[in-house]
């Protein structure tokens, strides 16, 4: 399921820098009138294009990686952050992060097709959490197994980004991104969670007593990681940490680099920021 992914995560990356910037940059000639919303027909007719696309690519890439319909289908718990745990809970913040990305990437595609700000938050949640969710019902049916806590993740990923979407005040306040490192263990960097960081970046510019300040620069990190989970390590690692960063989506955006701003909500760039950790194995 890495793959997919990987092609949906860049693709919607991509969606994201250029349909929300690009939608700023738009100027309508005088004598032409903005275009009309979408009736409830287009609507329904261009989201159920959407998911069937997503179901569709999925049910093949299934079969041809991920060997669906080859076992009878059964679901399982896997757990959530223990020690005991295949990943100790990386891979739950994984699968909320990617439902999260995907469910902007798809409000922003069709926020861009004329649905209402708010219809497109919700469309764009619950598309997302459709096209995961049929992911991991796809999984039920291969050596894999369904995963109570990864429909769970799939929820709160796909809710996260609803909120934020919706709601521009907070979303300027706060952003759940993905750090990957600089030294990774395998070739899919995508379910590489010995490189991974998942965090919560609470951002200062987002605050009027701080807007007008030096602290506009400044953020705040909250974050969870794991390492040594790969082969039955025994020294494992279940890591939170807090931290002080540089707000890097501010001060580009502010020299007009707003497709990179744009991209770096969703992405934390390495060693820009001071951590203060806790590891639950000690």
């Amino acid at each position: 399921m890495s793959c997919f992914r990987a092609v949906f995560f860049s693709l919607l990356l991509f969606n994201l820098c250029t349909v929300q910037v690009g939608a700023e940059e738009i100027v309508l000639p005088v004598e032409e009138e903005p275009l009309a919303p979408l009736t409830k027909q287009e609507r329904n007719q261009r989201l159920g294009q959407t998911t069937l696309v997503g179901v569709g690519f999925v049910t093949l890439w299934g079969i041809w990686q991920w060997d669906y319909f080859s076992s009878a289908p059964h679901a399982q718990s896997e757990g959530w952050f223990g020690n005991e745990t295949a990943n100790g809970g990386a891979d739950k913040l994984g699968h909320a992060y990617s439902t999260y990305i995907f469910s902007h990437g798809l409000a922003a595609l069709y926020e861009h097709w004329r649905f209402e700000e708010e219809d497109a938050a919700l469309y764009g949640a619950l598309s997302s959490f459709a096209i995961m969710g049929y992911m991991e019902l796809g999984d039920a049916f291969s050596e894999y197994g369904l995963s109570y806590e990864d429909m769970l993740a799939n929820g709160a990923g796909a809710l996260l980004g609803y909120v934020l979407y919706r709601d521009a005040d907070l979303a300027s306040k706060i952003d759940l991104r993905w750090e990957f490192g600089f030294k990774p263990n395998k070739g899919d960097f995508f379910t590489d969670y010995e490189n991974s960081k998942f965090l919560l970046a609470c951002k200062l510019n987002g605050f009027a007593v701080a807007k007008d300040t030096m602290w506009r620069h400044v953020e705040m990190h909250l974050s969870y990681y794991t390492r040594g989970f790969e082969d039955e390590e025994v020294d494992r690692v279940r890591k939170i940490y807090v931290g002080i960063g540089l707000n890097l989506t501010d001060l580009l955006s502010r020299q007009g680099w707003k497709e990179i701003a744009t991209a770096l909500r969703y992405i934390q760039l390495p060693y820009t920021s001071i951590t203060a950790e806790h590891d639950f194995n000690k």
